[in-house]
């Protein structure tokens, strides 16, 4: 316990020195202004707990033989993981000029939160680290995520309780429902309750030591309460609730039936504990003040700058540093060895750890084209396919939609399931212990599952439905900035990229209306991270099956794949539909007339219902005016559109034009809102004559026909498929009088077919008033799918 205690003093020296001081680190003269950094930065208040975590669970490994990753929930404390970092000797390795005396830690100090230094957060840079906390929530999610198929990890995960309030942490304490400890590693969370956030008390530190005991045994765990503020008492009073936590954790691997009550550690001391208890009549330790920077004038105010020294001297760095700045601690005593230590092990840099996937053959679950399938059922059977060959290191997550989006074939492994099983769950409840599919009602969850699964060296796939993903918006934002970061770490190898289908989308909402429609998540990411980021919105069944096999090949991106699991035209072979997701970009040549002459009009297309329209709007312009020459451009890659100089997977301008000409009128269907393909395009060189069409939230604003008016109407949003895209202009009605209007050798003499294509619209949308479904003749049966055939035929 000795060097214990003195290595959490030497860590709370070090984070104060790291928010405080430019100079003379190791106070061999008496505090001066200009010791003091010009500006202070960092987080006291949560730095102590972090310390004694990483402390404790690094003495624990040398005392018991599992593997262990510390994951940080409040990482904007990251003094408190640095200085335990440098005392173990990792960041001394990945960064030799953070060397073990006087001059590597004047380097240490001047490096924390300074332009093109160390991060007020537990960033990619830190070794060690696999989430940065600047965003707090994600902490426990990620923890079970990191030990699912890793039977022998224990993950410590420390978790503020500020950070408990959040919805997504809130929800993750049920993920030891799923956890199954014969094939699993375990689950330590400690939680942190200090007492404060910013500027406002925690919740849970403010009622009843039985009513949070409560709450916990209610979750499903086995509470140690750990209280105190003396630094020897705590450091001895934690070490024994860890040492009962983690003979627990023992006893249920070598007994591992059922689900696991796990042990949960619940510390409790001061905020900013260790700092000065009050300054001129202001609480600081144990209060809201020490959350940041608790003394903010030193450099103005020899009073407080007397006071941090007085802080600083109290952790007796004589003791702990020699003259050289050399360690006058046995850390060997403290952390294991080299390649088990938190900050060096293999499961934070889950790269090294990443074993390829075994693919199947995505053309055996192809389809027929010109034919009639769901897109993603047949997605379905090949992840089925990938779950089988990869028993170990590939899951399928999602928040309870799995079935709904025709994805069930995966069922044939199970849904994981650590609860109650009934009788009646035989069936088709699907649920077993030893599930590959990861089913919770918490987009949050099982997306932070999924990322703690990837950053930790396995491969996963999600879907939910489109208008919700933009409830995990921010989460997928910040493991954007981790992987976009990681790509400049040279230490840190490339993991599986996180890949997210949205489907049930904004265009097929038959059961629940407008408020499940909202393309909106699409947006949120199209201006991240070029290195990163992909959008794909595969055009039928194949291109689905291609786009998503490359995208389980490709390592540090996140693949945002647009697809509808409904009933649909299928348009390509799989050889062509793997040609085309390659390239990208592509002339339907079936739905393209006269390819020798320059087009009169381009038709381009992006996403699967949008496509559908705007072949119908092309077969009815080819009855109409069977001279017109018509080009059909299908984008499947949407940056594409992007000029190359911008995204590493856009167009050079002369390849652009070769598409889409350099004059000629391009009508363009868009899954998503409208004005995204003119942000990606306008400096393209065409853009003037790109009239481009899709979803619009106010569908009463800004409408070019007022024929339509009367059918704006209705309550509870429910439409018709052919309905919707009627109301929103994206249909093949519109489309067509759009290529009449804007062609000039039509205007002349398209009148009659705008009227009659006027007609058509105002006659299913009577259909679907009086009948509830769209018009017969228009449908894919009666209409689209018998006249592809005819034009291949």
């Amino acid at each position: 316990m000795k060097e214990l205690v003195k290595a959490f003093r030497a860590c709370n020296y070090l984070a104060v020195g790291m928010i405080y001081l430019w100079d003379n680190p190791l106070l061999k003269d008496p505090l001066r202004k200009e010791h003091i950094k010009g500006r202070l930065l960092g987080h006291w208040g949560a730095s102590p707990n972090i310390s004694l975590t990483y402390l404790l669970t690094s003495y624990a490994l040398k005392k018991y033989s599992f593997d262990a990753i510390l994951v940080v929930g409040p990482g904007h404390g990251a003094p408190g993981y640095i200085a335990p970092l440098f005392l173990e000797g990792t960041l001394t390795k990945f960064y030799p000029e953070f060397s073990q005396d006087e001059g590597g830690i004047r380097k240490l100090f001047r490096s924390f939160s300074f332009p093109g230094g160390l991060g007020s957060h537990c960033t990619p840079e830190l070794p060690g680290s696999i989430q940065e906390g600047g965003e707090l929530g994600y902490s426990l999610s990620h923890a079970f995520g990191a030990v699912f198929d890793n039977p022998n990890l224990i993950a410590v995960v420390l978790v503020g309780d500020g950070e408990a309030e959040t919805g997504p942490l809130a929800t993750a304490w049920h993920s030891n429902k799923f956890l199954n400890p014969e094939r699993d590693g375990l689950v330590l969370p400690v939680l942190s309750l200090n007492g404060y956030k910013i500027n406002n008390p925690t919740i849970l530190a403010r009622i009843p030591k039985e009513e949070v005991l409560s709450l916990f045994r209610g979750y499903g765990y086995e509470p140690l309460w750990v209280e105190g503020e003396e630094i020897q008492e705590v450091v001895e009073t934690t070490w024994d609730a860890m040492k009962k936590a983690f003979d627990r954790l023992m006893e249920i691997k070598q007994s591992p039936k059922g689900r696991p009550i796990l042990p949960l550690i619940i510390l409790k001391t001061p905020k900013g504990w260790t700092a000065p208890k009050e300054f001129k009549g202001k609480h600081i330790e144990g209060y809201w003040r020490s959350h940041q920077v608790p003394l903010s004038d030193v450099r103005e105010n020899p009073e407080s700058l007397k006071l941090l020294q007085e802080w600083l001297m109290s952790y007796n760095p004589r003791e702990l540093f020699d003259e050289s700045g050399k360690l006058l601690i046995n850390t060997k005593e403290i952390f294991p060895e080299e390649g088990r230590r938190l900050g060096d092990t293999p499961y934070a840099n889950g790269g090294l750890l990443k074993k390829p996937l075994k693919l199947p053959n995505p053309k055996d679950y192809s389809v027929e084209r010109f034919t009639i399938n769901s897109n993603t059922l047949p997605l379905g059977h090949y992840l089925s396919e990938v779950l089988r060959k990869n028993p170990q290191n590939f899951r399928v997550f999602g928040p309870d939609e799995t079935a709904s989006n025709r994805l069930h074939p995966t069922f044939e492994h199970k849904k994981a399931w650590m609860a109650e099983i009934l009788p009646i769950d035989s069936d088709e409840g699907h649920l077993s212990p030893f599930g590959r599919v990861m089913e919770m009602l918490s987009e949050h969850t099982v997306e932070g599952w999924l990322e703690g699964y990837l950053l930790t060296g396995r491969h996963g796939f999600l879907s939910t439905y489109e208008g919700f993903a933009p409830i995990i918006t921010s989460m997928v934002n910040q493991f954007g900035k981790w992987l976009d970061i990681s790509q400049d770490v040279p230490w840190r190898e490339p993991i599986s990229s996180l890949n997210l289908l949205l489907t049930s989308v904004v265009w097929r909402q038959d059961h629940n209306g407008f408020t499940h429609q909202d393309p909106g998540f699409i947006n949120s990411v199209v201006d991240k991270w070029p290195n990163v980021v992909r959008l794909y919105f595969p055009c039928d069944a194949n291109t689905l099956l291609a786009t998503v096999h490359l995208c389980l090949s490709s390592t540090n991106r996140i693949n945002i794949i647009v697809a509808d699991k409904q009933l649909h035209p299928q348009y390509l072979d799989y050889e062509s539909a793997m040609n085309h997701v390659i390239k990208g970009i592509g002339i339907f040549d079936f739905a393209t007339t006269y390819p020798e002459r320059e087009p009169d009009v381009v038709l381009a297309s992006c996403g699967d219902i949008p496509t559908k329209e705007t072949l119908g709007a092309f077969i009815l312009l080819k009855e109409f005016f069977p001279d017109l020459a018509i080009r059909f451009v299908s984008v499947v890659n949407l940056f594409r559109l992007t000029p190359d100089t911008e995204h590493p997977d856009g167009l050079p301008d002369r390849d652009f034009d070769v598409y889409f000409t350099t004059d000629k009128p391009i009508i363009f269907n868009f899954h998503g809102y409208p004005w995204l393909i003119h942000r990606l395009t306008y400096r393209r060189k065409n853009h003037k004559n790109l009239h481009v069409r899709g979803y619009r939230e106010n569908r009463k604003i800004g409408i070019d026909a007022s024929h339509l008016q009367p059918f704006l109407k209705g309550r509870g949003g429910i439409t018709t498929p052919l309905q919707l895209a009627i109301l929103n202009q994206i249909d093949r009605f519109s489309i067509a009088i759009d290529v009449i209007q804007r062609v000039p050798k039509l205007q002349s003499k398209g009148g009659k077919y705008v009227d009659m294509l006027k007609d058509m619209q105002i006659k299913a949308l009577r259909y679907a008033y009086s009948e509830g479904v769209d018009l017969p003749e228009m449908s894919d049966e009666n209409f689209l799918v018998p006249k592809l055939r005819q034009l291949l035929s």
